[in-house]
């Protein structure tokens, strides 16, 4: 597996940044850019998404063997893991799996445990948009609208439609991703507990993390930090991120 990704900074420790479902590096550049002047950031497209391969089959497990390999592959011995939503799920078991290759972990938005389904509904409205009768991205925006009223969600969801010599496609694989959706939404299951310094963040108005929700966490991580940022959601990074920068900066150093 040979993911795709994009490094910026070219100095100091290693930074690794996974996004969410449905997702892909690019919900993560400038933020990239402004970790980059401090650190050797690689943000990285999980299998399925973005730029990376389509696969079989899909899996936090296998995203947790992807980022071992991709590490060795680019002889990173150890890094900062950074993940939001299913990324986050991505990199807290990669922390407790292999802890002599994370630094310092910050899961965004996301607790270990097993979530219920919420993507039903936008599958379901990108499957029903015939691709190869869009004409652009308008195009394919007013004809989701109606279903999917939320502007922002719309143009993340949009950012994965790319043109080819064929009419339009999706950089994610939903088939795929809407099989294996159970997958990506059970609870984490722990073999040690991790000891290192961890960050969680989550969006004040965000319901992703509740109260009970940090008792899990502090269960399976003993050096951790829960922090809210003020006026974001589940999209914390997007929706305050000078906030976001300097939470993460500062647990960093």
């Amino acid at each position: 597996m040979q993911l795709h990704f994009k490094k910026y900074g070219e100095t100091g420790e290693a930074l690794i940044i996974l996004h969410g479902f449905l997702g892909s590096l690019d919900n993560w550049h400038s933020l990239a850019i402004e970790f980059g002047k401090k650190y050797r950031v690689f943000s990285l497209d999980l299998r399925n998404h973005g730029k990376s391969p389509h696969t079989e089959f899909h899996s936090i497990n296998l995203m947790v063997d992807d980022l071992n390999a991709f590490m060795q592959q680019q002889n990173i011995s150890s890094a900062f893991i950074l993940g939001h939503s299913m990324g986050a799920k991505v990199a807290m078991q990669f922390a407790t799996k292999f802890p002599e290759k994370t630094i310092k972990l910050i899961a965004v938005d996301m607790s270990p445990r097993q979530y219920q389904r919420g993507h039903d509904n936008v599958i379901e409205v990108l499957n029903t948009l015939e691709l190869q009768k869009i004409k652009s991205r308008k195009h394919a925006d007013e004809i989701i609208s109606a279903k999917i009223p939320e502007l922002a969600l719309r143009q993340f969801l949009l950012k994965n439609l790319v043109r080819t010599e064929l009419g339009f496609k999706w950089k994610f694989n939903l088939l795929v991703l809407e099989r294996d959706y159970t997958e990506i939404v059970k609870a984490c299951v722990f073999k040690t507990q991790f000891t290192k310094p961890t960050l969680f963040i989550k969006g004040e108005n965000s319901n992703y993390i509740l109260a009970d929700d940090e008792k899990i966490i502090h269960s399976h991580f003993s050096d951790v930090k829960i922090i809210p940022i003020s006026n974001a959601g589940h999209w914390v990074h997007a929706d305050n991120p000078r906030e976001f920068l300097n939470a993460v900066l500062n647990f960093l150093r």
